[in-house]
C-alpha cells in the first residue's frame, strides 16, 4: 500500500531554520519530522510517494531510493499550487480504485490513529482546534461520517479540524479543486465536492497530532513525546 507525503512546502513560517534545510528534515528530538512520520505508518505502507519542491534534493539524499524499508519514488511541485495540486500530481502512480494514505510533512501523529483509518473505505482523521479558523473545518454527521469541510472560514461551523491524515482513493482525481482566493487549490475542496456528490468519508479521532508549524512547536512536540517516552 501506498503512502503519499506533501513534503513540498518552504516552511516560511520556520524561518530562519528553513532558509538552509527543508521543513521535513528539521529535527524533533534529534530526529528529522519526516522520520517521525515514517517510522508511525502502518506495517501494510510499503510504498513512498513524496512530493518535493523548496530543497528537495535534500530529502531525496537523506531518503534515497529506500527509506525505513519502504520503497521511495518522487514527485516534484515546481510551483506553490496548493494540496490538491501536488496530490495531482501523483495520480500517474495510483491505480484505478487504489487506496492510498496522503499525509503533510510537517504533522506527527499516532500511530494508532493511522491505522485506526485503515478500516474504513476513506477516512480522515480529526481533533478539536481551539481556533479553526487556521485549518479545514470539519462537521460530522450522527454516524461520524464527515458532511461538509471548508477550508479556513472566518466563521468556523464547527471546533472540528482536518489534522492531515487522510485515506482515499482515485475518486479523489474525478473531482476538481476550485482555486482558493490566494491562487492555490486545496485537497479539502476537492473533498467537499466528492462528499456532496454522496462519498462517505469517516472522522477517526486523533489519537496524537502534533502540528509542526513555527519554532515552538518543535520544543511542545518535544515535551509531549517525551513525556510518552518517544524521546
Amino acid at each position: 500500500m501506498k503512502a503519499i507525503i506533501l513534503a513540498a512546502g518552504e516552511g516560511i513560517r520556520m524561518r530562519p531554520f528553513t532558509l538552509k534545510t527543508p521543513k521535513p528534515l528539521l529535527k524533533v528530538g534529534g530526529r528529522p519530522i519526516l522520520e517521525h512520520i515514517v517510522s508511525r505508518l502502518p506495517d501494510v505502507i510499503d510504498k513512498l510517494i513524496l512530493v518535493i519542491g523548496y530543497l528537495g534534493e535534500q530529502i531525496k539524499d537523506y531518503c534515497g531510493d529506500e527509506f525505513l524499508g519502504k520503497q521511495v519514488h518522487y514527485v516534484w511541485q515546481e510551483k506553490k499550487l496548493g494540496t490538491y495540486h501536488a496530490l495531482k500530481l501523483c495520480k500517474p502512480l495510483i491505480e484505478r480504485g487504489e487506496r492510498f494514505l496522503v499525509l503533510y510533512a510537517d504533522d506527527i501523529h499516532g500511530k494508532e490513529g493511522i491505522e485506526n483509518c485503515l478500516n474504513h473505505k476513506r477516512a480522515l482523521i480529526v481533533e478539536k482546534a481551539e481556533d479553526p479558523r487556521k485549518f479545514g473545518v470539519v462537521c460530522l454527521n450522527n454516524d461520524n461520517n464527515i458532511a461538509e469541510i471548508v477550508e479556513k472560514p472566518e466563521n468556523p461551523p464547527s471546533n472540528f479540524v482536518s489534522a492531515g491524515v487522510l485515506l482515499l482513493d482515485s475518486k479523489i482525481f474525478e473531482y476538481e479543486a476550485e482555486p482558493h482566493p490566494n491562487g492555490e487549490y486545496y485537497l479539502t475542496n476537492a473533498l467537499s465536492k466528492m462528499l456532496r456528490d454522496g462519498h462517505k468519508v469517516f472522522a477517526v479521532k486523533s489519537t496524537m497530532w502534533l502540528p509542526i508549524g513555527c519554532p515552538e512547536d518543535i520544543r511542545k512536540a518535544e515535551e509531549v513525546m517525551r513525556g510518552l517516552g518517544e524521546i
